[in-house]
């Protein structure tokens, strides 16, 4: 079934990798599997990607956006309390961000920008690294071939790129992986984004195009900034696309199986809009009450992507007391371990910085090394150093 944003009947496309078939917005071909109300609607052309999604695989996917949420919230709460420097929230993305994840293979490569907090957390990333470069204790809070997560991309877009030029690496090894690149609504309209696309479609890359649409750019509507779907903006560069309800777990994971899919098998490139709301500020030094409708979030509230998945399991019986209990330990453990990880942080050391720069020796940043090394020592004990330092 497609329905619009609004969740009512709308057009019916031939195939799930099409995109719509008007220019106009027309709000028309969403994909959606969870309606609002947490009734499982039934599509043939993606029913058959969910097969293995049984009873257990619903309660991890509840499991999982809850303790996201949670982590998101805790981490605003931090920032707040002085302990983060900054953090943009996903509350409302929880769908878009677990259903895409955990349709992934452990050895494809995921690019996030820097709001993709649940991706991260589904492929493995430590609940305080989340934070680390948020509190300024280092430049990365992961080592990226660990959990196959680049580092979270503050430049708008510019991951497509990186995501891309790795997805034409894979097809040189002959390898059968598929890079995935994460972006917002207003990342489509950077040169970046439309320039990966222009390679990934050449190369037949296999690479995923993932657009949140959360219908802000900072304070910038997508409605100014693109007067069609932006899903049908993939199909000017030969790439397939699909146009999901972000708020739909099933659905975006059933899309982004298909995509992926596509990709391992030669197919090239896909292009996903996952149509979603970013329910808080943009980050949390942004006020979204001075540029957003209050009446626009409260009908965006009545979409929320966990109630609905929620709504679903009591429905099919499966919201038990265990269940919820499980969950909400998982979630109170996570914001522990994020908390304590964070207050008991290691302060970064003067010499940090020059580690990580180069895979190999450098002669010129040892050179640097050198220098500021004998100008620390000027101060007697470096560490006394920087604390005087940055008492001036």
């Amino acid at each position: 079934m497609f329905t619009d944003d609004a969740g009512k009947g709308g057009m019916t496309a031939d195939s799930p990798g099409n995109s719509a078939h008007s220019n106009r917005r027309t709000g028309g071909d969403l994909v959606q599997l969870i309606t609002p109300g947490g009734v499982r609607v039934s599509h043939p052309a993606f029913d058959s990607w969910l097969q293995d999604v049984g009873d257990e695989q619903l309660a991890a996917l509840y499991e999982d956006m809850v303790a996201i949420r949670r982590i998101d919230a805790e981490a605003t709460a931090l920032q707040r309390q002085g302990e983060l420097a900054l953090w943009p929230p996903l509350l409302g993305q929880e769908a878009s961000q677990i259903g895409s994840a955990r349709a992934l293979r452990q050895d494809d490569f995921v690019f996030p920008s820097y709001r993709d907090n649940g991706v991260a957390y589904c492929r493995g990333v430590k609940p305080a690294d989340l934070v680390k470069a948020w509190r300024g204790n280092a430049l990365a809070g992961w080592d990226p071939y660990t959990v196959n997560v680049a580092t979270q991309q503050i430049i708008i877009g510019a991951q497509s790129l990186h995501a891309t030029g790795y997805a034409m690496g894979i097809q040189n090894d002959g390898a059968d992986s598929v890079a995935v690149a994460y972006f917002g609504d207003g990342a489509t309209s950077e040169g970046d984004v439309n320039e990966a696309m222009v390679f990934a479609a050449s190369f037949q890359a296999p690479v995923v195009f993932f657009c949140q649409n959360n219908h802000w750019a900072i304070s910038e509507p997508v409605l100014l900034q693109s007067h069609i779907q932006i899903a049908d903006r993939a199909s000017g560069f030969g790439i397939p696309s699909m146009r999901v309800d972000g708020n739909d777990v099933l659905a975006v994971m059933a899309a982004t199986r298909i995509a992926i899919d596509r990709a391992r098998h030669g197919g090239g490139p896909t292009f996903i809009e996952a149509v979603t709301y970013r329910m808080g500020p943009h980050t949390t030094a942004d006020d979204p009450t001075r540029y957003r409708d209050a009446n626009e979030l409260e009908d965006w509230a009545a979409k929320d992507p966990i109630a609905r998945l929620k709504t679903l399991l009591d429905r099919q019986g499966l919201l038990t007391e265990e269940l919820e209990a499980a969950v909400a330990a998982k979630a109170d453990a996570v914001a522990k371990e994020l908390r304590s990880g964070t207050i008991n942080m290691p302060e970064p050391q003067p010499l940090d910085i020059f580690k990580h720069v180069y895979s190999t020796p450098n002669s010129s940043l040892e050179r640097q090394q050198d220098h500021y090394t004998r100008y620390l020592a000027t101060f007697g004990d470096p560490a006394a150093a920087v604390s005087e330092e940055g008492a001036r």
